[in-house]
């Protein structure tokens, strides 16, 4: 057995790593890298998906830049693979963005808080979760009307909260690491919400959502899936809702296949699980849509009994594919069966997981079965504003770090990042700029998707959470660029009347500035101009004259009289002009250093007291 390398040797070995892929080399995003077209890597992974579902999956992806996001790892996993790496790996949750984060049920009965999405994980570099996960926080805080600025201060509180904790899980004993549990949820509020939620959502509670005594629906819809099941009694007396297209019941041979995979799926229990399964006698089965990544994938629940109709469970057999991932990792020894890969992840990252957590294979297709929403949960986006936005954020740092601690070496990673804010500026910068990137690609998916009819889910989501989501954050996008561009612009146009007036006090040089400040007053408009375009650019009429009837001859005088007034405040400005400009001699260097100074002091940022706490 080799001897381990010390945690002093093991931080050595990450600050190495700088060597291979500098932490400024994250910051940043370039389309003309790319390898592929977006959409064409969406269409690719629609492969071997139910083809009436794969609509349901542009639709819901088409209604904000978040939902496009929420679907689109492929995309994402392919932009990732094409610069430099760190190399350093470890489990990845392959699908970190804020709301695979959630409440749900441990083996002992509480409630815990953690990840809880492991369809697309694999062993990866450590950073391109972190870029996921920071570039998520950015859309989510768009859609829920978050300003540009929160956004910002909501990713650097992130990474400032996932280099603390990974600094911390560092020197942690071994052992303490391994049952590290995140506290302090209570205290934040979008988490304690959650939590709420997640304890309302019981078994019984699922029944009465899920569904439906069979004397309340007619005999042909209501008959038994398949003949394996135990005959309708007064015990056995509720079946499953249909809510189509999310929830239908299945029959015949669909339903036997689903139900004799059951007996593959014990065997991957513990045995002491397989004792409590064998307890429960299954009622019902249906086909449910989940998610939004996953649509378009086969997904069924088995509605089963154990003392009484009062002891209810709910399995869900979801179906798994290779992971998005895959094709830019290469073999690194993953599973073979896509159930087992995902439950692996997922126990390797996890505190503690779903105590029925196992896989099947139905028909050739891999599968992962877990309990359907036992006491899950997770954020509302309405919930990410103003403070809420940088809690939540906080959170997401401290338990992104403590999956990828468990699964990977935290001296490693921490050594890699450091103490300094050069990781955090890098990534934010990536954040920033991929989440302009993805609103682009939601853009390219709507236009594509303009001659497709919308279902009738898409139609009744869109009018519901579009005006209140992706046009607020729209409007916010479009105030924020157009005062970037207005300063900047006012600024170039102020160096360019500076230097005309140096040049000549006399009327000549008035001229000249005039001439200037209608030259940069132009370009101020046509940029603003293009900074305030639609999201989806939409033809317009052309702009006709307030009143056609009027004689142009009286436009041309008015516009002269307009000009002369203006020549005549611009010769009056320069006047002043001339006594501001004598006093500023000699202040070019001071200026420069308060530039400096202000800059520095902007860069600088601190953890929130909760965090440093």
């Amino acid at each position: 057995m080799p001897i381990p390398l010390t945690a002093r040797q093991r931080i050595a070995l990450g600050q190495s790593h700088r060597k291979h892929m500098a932490r400024a080399g994250h910051a940043g995003w370039q389309k003309k890298s790319r390898r592929a077209d977006p959409l064409q890597l969406l269409a690719d992974s629609m492969r071997g998906r139910v083809p009436s579902l794969i609509p349901i999956k542009y639709d819901r992806m088409v209604v904000s830049p978040f939902g496009f996001f929420r679907g689109a790892v492929p995309v994402m996993a392919c932009d990732l693979s094409v610069g430099p790496n760190t190399g350093i790996h470890t489990q990845l949750c392959g699908d970190a963005h804020v709301r695979n984060l959630g409440a749900f049920a441990a083996p002992d009965g509480r409630l815990v808080f953690d990840i809880n999405d492991f369809d697309e994980s694999m062993r990866g570099p450590f950073e391109w979760d972190v870029k996921r996960m920071a570039a998520s926080l950015i859309l989510a805080g768009r859609e829920a009307g978050a300003r540009n600025s929160l956004c910002r201060d909501g990713v650097y509180t992130f990474l400032a909260s996932y280099r603390a904790s990974m600094h911390n899980f560092a020197r942690m004993p071994v052992l303490e690491l391994a049952r590290f549990m995140v506290h302090r949820l209570q205290s934040f509020k979008p988490i304690s919400g959650i939590l709420r939620v997640a304890e309302r959502a019981t078994p019984l509670h699922n029944l009465d959502a899920l569904t439906i005594p069979a004397a309340d629906v007619p005999a042909a819809a209501a008959r038994i899936a398949t003949s394996e099941l135990p005959p309708r009694t007064a015990a056995h007396s509720r079946i499953f809702k249909s809510i189509p297209p999310d929830l239908t019941r299945i029959d015949g041979a669909e339903a036997r296949h689903v139900l004799d995979s059951v007996a593959t799926y014990a065997e991957t229990l513990e045995p002491a699980r397989q004792h409590f399964l064998a307890q429960y006698t299954p009622i019902d089965i249906a086909f449910k849509i989940v998610g939004t990544g996953s649509v378009g994938l086969r997904d069924y629940c088995i509605y089963m009994q154990g003392n009484g109709a009062r002891d209810p469970l709910f399995l869900q057999i979801k179906e798994e594919v290779a992971s998005g991932y895959a094709p830019y990792l290469g073999d690194q020894g993953e599973p073979t069966h896509q159930g087992r890969r995902v439950v692996d992840g997922q126990r390797a990252m996890q505190f503690q997981s779903d105590p029925f957590l196992g896989w099947t294979t139905i028909q050739g297709r891999d599968y992962l079965v877990r309990q359907l929403n036992d006491h899950k949960a997770s954020v509302a986006l309405a919930a990410l504003k103003a403070g809420g936005l940088l809690e939540y954020a906080i959170v997401c740092g401290e338990t992104l770090a403590r999956g990828h601690a468990r699964a990977g070496d935290p001296c490693v990673i921490a050594g890699y990042i450091g103490a300094s804010e050069r990781f955090d500026q890098a990534i934010a910068k990536f954040a920033a700029d991929y989440a302009d990137q993805t609103e682009r690609d939601w853009e390219a998916l709507v236009r594509s998707r303009r001659n497709t009819a919308p279902t009738a889910e898409t139609t009744a989501s869109a009018s519901a959470s579009r005006p209140a989501t992706t046009k607020s954050a729209a409007k916010n996008r479009k105030k924020s660029g157009k005062k970037l561009t207005r300063k900047r612009d006012k600024k170039s146009a102020k160096k360019l009347r500076e230097k005309a007036t140096a040049k000549s006090g006399d009327k000549s040089a008035a001229r000249s500035s005039t001439k200037l400040n209608k030259k940069s007053d132009t370009k101020l408009n046509k940029k603003s101009g293009e900074n305030s375009a639609p999201l989806v650019s939409i033809p317009t009429r052309s702009a006709e004259p307030a009143n056609p009837s009027q004689p142009t001859t009286a436009k041309a005088g008015s516009k002269k009289k307009a000009r002369n007034k203006k020549t005549g405040d611009a010769s009056k400005a320069l006047s002043k002009e001339k006594t501001r400009d004598a006093k500023k001699v000699g202040s070019k260097k001071e200026t420069r250093d308060a530039k400096k100074a202000g800059s520095n002091k902007k860069t600088s940022r601190t953890i929130p007291k909760k965090l440093s706490s």
